[in-house]
C-alpha cells in the first residue's frame, strides 16, 4: 500500500486524562518495528473495562491514552520479521497476547502470556512503548491495542489472522466481551449437561456466558440483575428464569438456594462487582459447586467466609474465557459463521467514531440494556452491553 513505511495521520478518540471527555485528534501512527502490523481498523466495541480505566482505575500514569480493545480490521502493513501476516487480511487484535514460546503459552492449563503488557504494566494498562503521538506528545496504547483509532500498530503474537469472508462490524466483538463471557462456562466453569448454572449481570458479557451455558447442556440457567430490561434479551441467549435481586426481602442466594434445593451447579459473575462476587459463590451448592469470576475489576478488596470453600466450593477466575487467544478467536469466528454461536443479536446500534462519548454516556446511564452498539471507524461498534 501507498502508506507502508511511512507515518499515517488520522482520527483518534484520545483519553487526555481520567474522567474527561475522548477528545477526537489527529494522531500520528508510525511505521510497524520489528514483528509488528499496523491496522486499519474497520469496527470496534466499546467495552466495559474502557470505562473501569476511564473513570474507576484512574491511574493518571495510564493516560494520555487511546481506549478500544475489542475491534477487528485489515492489515495495512507489517514490519521486518513478519511472515505469518500481509497486507489485505482481515485481523483481530487481542488484548491478550500468545507468543507460543513462554512457559504461560506452553502449558494447557492457563491462556495468560508472559509477553503481555499486563505482565508488568496492568496498573496502568498500557505497555509505555507506544507508536502513537498527538501534539508531540506519546499516546499510550490502551491495552495494547487502541482501537478507537482508525489505524493502529499492535506486535504480531497479539493479532489473529480470520476468515476471508468474516464480517468485520461482527466478528470485531470476539475480540474481548464475547469470548471472555461463552469461554467463562465452556471452559473455566466447565458448565456439564443437565446443570443448573445463575449468571449475574446480564451485559454483554453477561449474555455470553448465558449462551456458553446453553450451549454446554444447561438444563436451567439463572439470570440475575437489577434492571428487568435484560431479561428478555437474556431469554434470546438461553436464560430459562430471571431474578431481579431487588424484588426480594432477602439475599439474592437464599432464593436461589431455595429454587435449587441448596444452590447452582455453577455460577459466574460478570458485573466486577466484589460483593456480587461474594453473592455468586455463596450461590453455589455445598460439595461441587463452581463460581467463577469474570468482570474486570482491580481497585478492592473481595472476601468470603472460609466455610465456602471449606464444604467443597470452588472459586476461580477467568480471563478471557479462558481462551488461548491466536489459537482461539479464529476458530470463534468460525463457529460464528456456522451458527454455533450467536454475534448478531448483540448488536442493536451503531455509531460513528466522533459519538464515541455518547455510547459511553449510554453506559453510563444504564441505557445500554439491549446495546452493543456499532461505532464505525468505518463501525465504531459500541458494545454497549455492560461488559
Amino acid at each position: 500500500m501507498a502508506t507502508a513505511g511511512k507515518v499515517i495521520k488520522c482520527r483518534a478518540a484520545v483519553a487526555w486524562e481520567p474522567t474527561a471527555p475522548l477528545m477526537m485528534e489527529e494522531i500520528e501512527v508510525a511505521p510497524p518495528q520489528e514483528g509488528e502490523i499496523r491496522i486499519k481498523v474497520v469496527a470496534t466495541g466499546v467495552c466495559h473495562t474502557d470505562l473501569y480505566h476511564l473513570f474507576e482505575g484512574k491511574d493518571k500514569r495510564g493516560f494520555p491514552t487511546v481506549l478500544g480493545h475489542e475491534g477487528a480490521g485489515v492489515v495495512e502493513s507489517v514490519g521486518p520479521g513478519v511472515t505469518d501476516f500481509k497486507p489485505g487480511d482481515k485481523v483481530i487484535p487481542l488484548f491478550l497476547s500468545q507468543c507460543g514460546e513462554c512457559k504461560f503459552c506452553k502449558c494447557p492449563k492457563t491462556n495468560l502470556c508472559d509477553r503481555n503488557w499486563s505482565s508488568k504494566y496492568h496498573d496502568i494498562m498500557s505497555d509505555p512503548t507506544t507508536r502513537f503521538t498527538c501534539r508531540d506528545r506519546p499516546i499510550l496504547q490502551f491495552m495494547g491495542t487502541s482501537t478507537f483509532s482508525e489505524y493502529t500498530v499492535i506486535n504480531q503474537i497479539a493479532v489473529a489472522k480470520i476468515d476471508d469472508d468474516a464480517p468485520l462490524e461482527r466478528v470485531c466483538l470476539l475480540g474481548c466481551g464475547i469470548s471472555t463471557g461463552y469461554g467463562a462456562a465452556v471452559n473455566t466453569a466447565g458448565v456439564t449437561p443437565g446443570s443448573v448454572c445463575a449468571v449475574f449481570g446480564l451485559g454483554a458479557v453477561g449474555l455470553a456466558a448465558v449462551m456458553g451455558c446453553k450451549n454446554a447442556g444447561a438444563s436451567r440457567i439463572f439470570a440475575v440483575d437489577i434492571n428487568e430490561q435484560k431479561f428478555e434479551k437474556a431469554k434470546v441467549f438461553g436464560a430459562t428464569d430471571f431474578l431481579n435481586p431487588k424484588a426480594y426481602n432477602k439475599p439474592i442466594s437464599e432464593v436461589l438456594a431455595e429454587m435449587t434445593n441448596g444452590g447452582v451447579d455453577f455460577s459466574l459473575e460478570c458485573v466486577g462487582n466484589t460483593e456480587v462476587m461474594r453473592t455468586a459463590l455463596e450461590s453455589c451448592v455445598k460439595g461441587w459447586g463452581v463460581s467463577v469470576l469474570v468482570g474486570w475489576t482491580d481497585v478492592k478488596d473481595f472476601s468470603a467466609r472460609p466455610i465456602q470453600l471449606i464444604s467443597g466450593k470452588t472459586w476461580k477466575g477467568s480471563l478471557f474465557g479462558g481462551f488461548k487467544s491466536k489459537d482461539s478467536v479464529p476458530n470463534l469466528v468460525c463457529d460464528y459463521m456456522t451458527g454455533k454461536i450467536k454475534l448478531d443479536e448483540f448488536i442493536t446500534h451503531k455509531m460513528s467514531l466522533e459519538q464515541v462519548n455518547d455510547a459511553i454516556n449510554l453506559m453510563k446511564t444504564g441505557q445500554w440494556y439491549t446495546f452493543h452498539s456499532h461505532l464505525s471507524i468505518e463501525y465504531l461498534l459500541i458494545s454497549v452491553l455492560n461488559h
